[in-house]
């Protein structure tokens, strides 16, 4: 999983995240926070809005288990979300917020 969240390949790297939402359930308290953590990580470097989009999704979702802190997605500030669509600013926002 964590090697097609970083494939160069933006269309694996966005069915990663999916896949993702897809087992939100089977994850335990650390693995949630894990992902999480590595999704901020790939989404701060992402290029392609419909992967971003993807990655973004997946931590809002993980972050509904209440396994994830706002510290584990740190790396989202280093979005700039003036830069994004407004829905994926709003994303980041969120996120960031808590």
């Amino acid at each position: 999983m964590a090697r097609n969240l970083l494939a160069t390949d933006a269309g694996t790297r966005e069915r990663a995240a999916d896949e993702i939402t897809d087992r939100l359930n089977a994850y335990s308290a650390g693995q949630a926070s894990a992902l999480a953590t590595l999704l901020a990580a790939a989404a701060a470097v992402e290029t392609e809005h419909s992967a971003l989009e993807a990655q973004l999704h997946a931590i809002l979702e993980l972050a509904s288990t209440g396994h994830v802190a706002v510290g584990h997605v740190a790396q989202l500030r280093e979005i700039d979300p003036g830069k994004l669509p407004p829905e994926l600013a709003a994303y980041v926002v969120d996120l960031l917020e808590g």
